[in-house]
């Protein structure tokens, strides 16, 4: 029987913005929610940050997915970057904590990050390009140079690595969870201001499985903007806009990866309207809501309009998305709880 065709149906989730979406809440309430007999990373590597809420405690992850919460296996897929030493960092972490870690596998093609990789990323483009110093953009030029080493290449009298080896085999029903966002693909980004990777939904078929299978794709997005690091289309002189430094403060806008300040500005729906369309989504997941209630500032940034309250702000945002996003079926509001009770 041909492996593919045992894939029944996949489900994408992806970040519509700069990354810092939600997206690690927005995939673990569709694990609880529907039935996943895989989850799998398919882009980037532990450049990207993951906060999850499992039985009422907050974990953070970078590279392994999150499946692992529930006992699902949980891939890591051939187009991901990884560092071992960080790979094991988490394994450990999350072992400690109880979870089960044998379900965890890493695709043989998923092409290595070496210290190397990691002393490069930092000395060369840090304070250039505000990279988070994994490693990614140095590793990422070896695998299309074709002079990486992946992770079957350094398997070799290491019977722990070779526990984590995937045998490429997808079935049944299959959660794709992105890292990053729209807004830092290599394509779409703001150009060098970006990831090195591509983080839109199509690029999840890396993992083995054919786009016929695509059920729904979900986008996260928060109901303001956010931008960890360097990028002229978030100037500096945000960080002097008062409203926008307290919706910062009370949302706890910080990098899961870097710990650093993330800029604040309103939400750019002309923006938020390309990477639905762009990346295909049935339905997004705006977060936050309670942030502006807590401010008592109601915007975007298209429109000079101040809106009364919560309950407009939605509803135009609706008025704007709905038309304008062809194949959105739905799109559903959420505070900063752990749950998204209406997905």
């Amino acid at each position: 029987m041909n492996k593919l065709m045992t894939v029944e149906n996949v489900d994408i989730c992806c970040g519509l913005s700069w990354g810092d979406e939600a997206k690690g809440k927005l995939v673990t309430e569709l694990i609880r929610k529907k039935r996943y007999d895989f989850v799998c990373r398919w882009s980037g590597g532990s450049n990207a940050g993951h906060t999850v809420y499992f039985n009422g405690h907050k974990y953070h992850t970078h590279i392994i997915p999150s499946g692992v919460f529930y006992g699902v296996s949980s891939v890591i897929g051939p187009d991901c970057y990884l560092n071992i030493e960080d790979f094991m960092n988490e394994i450990s972490y999350l072992n400690n904590h109880g979870f089960d870690t044998s379900i965890v596998k890493i695709s043989p093609r998923t092409h290595i990050i070496s210290n190397e990789h990691k002393e490069e990323d930092l000395l060369k483009y840090k304070e250039k390009q505000g990279t988070t110093g994994k490693g990614i953009a140095p590793c990422a030029r070896d695998k299309y140079g074709r002079v990486g080493k992946m992770f079957k290449d350094i398997l070799e009298d290491n019977d722990i690595l070779k526990s984590y080896l995937w045998d490429e085999y997808l079935h049944g029903n299959v959660l794709c969870e992105g890292a990053q966002g729209f807004w830092l693909d290599i394509n779409y980004g703001n150009y060098p201001y970006i990831t090195s990777s591509t983080t839109l939904p199509y690029s999840a078929c890396s993992l083995g499985f054919p786009p016929q299978r695509i059920r729904d794709i979900y986008g996260a997005a928060k109901i303001y903007d956010t931008r960890v690091g360097i990028d002229p289309d978030f100037p500096d002189s945000l960080l002097e806009d008062t409203t926008l430094n307290e919706i910062a403060l009370v949302g706890n806008e910080f990098g899961t990866t870097t710990g650093r300040a993330r800029k604040v500005n309103w939400l750019d729906t002309d923006r938020l309207i390309k990477a639905i369309n762009i990346s295909g989504c049935t339905h997004i997941i705006i977060s936050k809501t309670d942030v502006l209630e807590k401010v008592g500032r109601f915007r975007i940034l298209n429109s000079d309009m101040e809106y009364r309250d919560l309950d407009e702000l939605q509803k135009v945002i609706n008025e704007i998305l709905m038309p304008s996003c062809p194949l959105l079926k739905r799109i559903v509001y959420s505070n900063s709880a752990e749950g998204i009770e209406d997905l």
